[in-house]
């Protein structure tokens, strides 16, 4: 029988006027622990960080649509669903929403669903 994991993609992008490195900083050191007080039942919380390389035809480098790709990992199926419902309501935190002010561009945020069906090799 597949194995299951759960997954929350978040797609982010740093609020206007701020540098990739000061919304990497201000996410690592500040925005990152305050979402940790608030989560329960998660397996693994990664950040990854996107940087704009130039194109090899054009040489030009354009802004991404996002900064930043925030997974939330589960292993149990009712938390990850009940965190999908949470996250897609506007309840959340005082504390979080104004520190995504501080950070995102809130409008441009997107989120989707994995599963992940893993097969063992025998």
């Amino acid at each position: 029988m597949a194995e299951s994991h759960y997954k929350i993609l978040l797609f982010m992008k740093r609020r206007p006027g701020m540098s990739l490195e000061a919304f990497q900083d201000y996410y690592e050191n500040h925005h990152a622990p305050l979402c940790m007080t608030y989560a329960s039942g998660m397996k693994r919380y990664e950040r990854r960080f996107l940087t704009p390389h130039p194109n090899p035809d054009t040489g030009a480098t354009e802004e991404l649509a996002f900064d930043v790709i925030t997974e939330l990992w589960f292993d149990d199926e009712k938390i990850f669903r009940n965190t999908v419902a949470y996250l897609s309501t506007s309840k959340m935190p005082d504390a979080v929403v104004e520190d995504e002010k501080r950070l995102f561009d809130r409008g441009k945020t997107r989120m989707a669903t994995v599963v992940e069906r893993v097969s063992a090799f025998t």
